[in-house]
């Protein structure tokens, strides 16, 4: 079977939207010619509008979403600093590996997987962090955090602690408000609902970030002092700072135009139907859902496996048979949770009655 006529439905690329497919194989242009210099202004005009944000310095990162994470930690973690990381998942785990490596003192506020990040519990973690992190849809789990909340509640107590999210899951299948919620820095990937080919990290750094970040970060590639004289340029104009790859940013770009066009609150409720009809049919195939209720994407499913199956054997019929991939679990859960998504083009109501089909059909349900 072709690749091409795979579905992707786990946490990883999702099948990608037609106008970004079309910008990857687009006649390629340098990385100084005015031409990608402006289709790249656009793309960066388009992600403030789908992150919620005025931040001027808002771009693409040229790296998958965990440079967005390293990104985050070169620019503001200064050694000593205490940083409250909120842990409900293999990525709030990555979060912690990252801060410490830049020598920020992290204070780990635990969760059970698959829970929501428990507000009260992450503040009362330390008196004043430097920075507090936490992952907004968690990809490991296919749970759902309330930064609103969060964000509220880190901004009344200091005006001095930085908020940093992981939207990688989120950004382009929910709607979000970063300026409303009171959120410093995120970042994203373009592999799960922007529907683009993995490669970029959108990332947004607000001014309150900018005024207090690392001057001379010890990673050269990351620093955002260099990466925003080139984005943003400065009084002698932009400053090279690398090389970018322009075909993404292109597919990138046609990727944000097309979301633009459907409108974001669409998207997002596409989204919702999908995943809600996905986890509706589960349940009726006597399938336990992971996630806390209530605290569920609808873009990313995560569902127990039954006792009496193997997991793997299951994902290789699916793609064997039907061409369909799911993702297993991860860490301790690697054998016993499938993650299904319904991300970007495939959040669609026939693609959750496709997977149903088949998953029915595979377990003899």
């Amino acid at each position: 079977m072709a690749l091409t006529e795979r579905i992707l439905l786990g946490p990883g690329p999702s099948n990608p939207y037609p106008e970004a497919t079309a910008g990857l194989a687009a006649p390629l242009l340098g990385h100084l010619d005015p031409e990608f210099i402006a289709l790249l202004e656009r793309a960066c005009d388009r992600l403030r509008g789908l992150w919620g944000t005025a931040n001027p310095l808002t771009l693409p990162l040229s790296g998958t979403g965990s440079i967005g994470m390293e990104a985050a930690f070169a620019n503001t973690v200064r050694p000593g600093d205490v940083a409250v990381v909120a842990v409900n998942g293999l990525f709030g785990e990555r979060m912690c590996a990252v801060a410490a490596r830049y020598g920020a003192q992290v204070v780990r506020v635990e969760h059970a997987w698959g829970s929501p990040v428990d507000v009260d519990r992450v503040l009362a973690a330390h008196p004043s962090p430097v920075i507090v992190a936490a992952v907004h849809a968690e990809t490991s789990t296919g749970a759902v955090s309330d930064i609103a909340a969060l964000g509220t509640a880190v901004r009344a107590r200091s005006a001095d602690t930085l908020l940093v999210v992981d939207c990688v899951t989120s950004l382009g299948g929910m709607e979000l408000e970063l300026d409303a919620w009171g959120v410093d820095i995120a970042y994203a990937g373009t592999q799960k609902c922007l529907g683009v080919a993995p490669g970029l990290a959108p990332f947004t750094f607000s001014e309150r970030a900018w005024a207090r970040r690392v001057p001379d970060p010890p990673v050269w590639y990351l620093d955002l002092g260099l990466l925003g004289a080139y984005v943003r340029g400065g009084p002698g104009g932009r400053t090279y700072h690398h090389t970018a790859p322009v075909a993404l940013v292109a597919s990138l770009g046609a990727a944000l135009e097309r979301i633009a066009a459907e409108g974001m609150p669409t998207v997002a409720e596409r989204h919702r139907a999908a995943g809600a009809r996905l986890q509706e049919g589960l349940r009726e195939l006597d399938l336990e859902l992971f996630a806390a209720e209530g605290h569920r994407l609808p873009q990313l499913t995560s569902v127990r496996v039954p006792d009496d199956v193997d997991s793997a054997k299951v994902r290789e019929r699916l793609l064997a048979e039907y061409g369909i991939e799911i993702g297993a679990g991860v860490g301790a859960y690697a054998a016993s949770v499938w993650r299904i998504g319904l991300m970007g083009h495939n959040a669609r109501l026939d693609r959750a009655e496709l997977a149903l089909a088949a998953l029915r059909r595979v377990l003899g349900r």
